[in-house]
């Protein structure tokens, strides 16, 4: 058996931006394009996107350039965003509100199946992305119910990791977290914490440094 190569995580988060591109220009009708061009776009070099498109086979012809809906299927196929994901959204405050409703999620396959929240005040209630806001203890139910395979976290940082564990305990595998806590979770549970403060953060070191 030959050995296994292990693709870096930064590969894969740039399969991800690349294929944006991608999509405009199969929508434009574009047939063909160069790494150059995706380079450009993307804001790399021409050899690191060739470099990242090696990981995963021989893509393109040199001289010419790579077929724009093929390479995108096969990123798509790579990524697994070639079908649809059923994701559950717990607390539905101003974010988890904005996210449910963003059409960007679902047009990239992202479906929001449930949501839920902590306050009984607004359990029962419909939102206006057609979601019935569900309490908190229906979490492990519907998780199985309705087949749900990504928990998105949009709580107060206190309430962050019991949402986690009750999400894992569920059988979630993979959860999306924009509280600004690092979720705790076992190997084969996959976090992504997004806090929007570090990225100001780093913003206004450059800001200041700049100036």
């Amino acid at each position: 058996m030959g050995k296994v190569t292990k693709i870096p995580r930064p590969t894969i988060e740039r399969l991800a931006l690349y294929s944006r591109p991608l999509e405009a220009f199969q929508e434009s009708g574009t047939p063909i394009i160069s790494s150059e061009k995706i380079a450009d776009l993307c804001g790399v070099n021409p050899a690191q996107v060739r470099k990242d498109l090696a990981y995963f086979g021989e893509f393109g012809v040199r001289g010419v350039g790579y077929d724009v809906k093929d390479l995108l299927r096969e990123i798509k196929r790579i990524l697994a965003t070639d079908r649809t994901w059923r994701l559950c959204i717990v607390g539905m405050g101003n974010l988890g509100s904005a996210l449910a409703l963003n059409e960007n999620f679902r047009k990239r396959g992202y479906h929001f199946v449930a949501a839920f929240d902590s306050d009984p005040a607004k359990a029962g209630m419909k939102h206006p992305c057609g979601l019935k806001i569900e309490p908190i203890g229906k979490i492990r139910d519907l998780v199985k119910t309705l087949k749900i395979e990504i928990g998105v976290i949009t709580t107060p940082p206190g309430k962050a990791q019991r949402v986690a564990d009750l999400l894992m305990d569920a059988g979630i595998r993979a959860i999306l977290n924009f509280a600004p806590i690092q979720i705790r979770a076992p190997e084969c549970c996959v976090v992504e914490n997004v806090d929007f403060t570090l990225k100001l953060e780093n913003l206004v070191y450059h800001l200041h440094k700049s100036s």
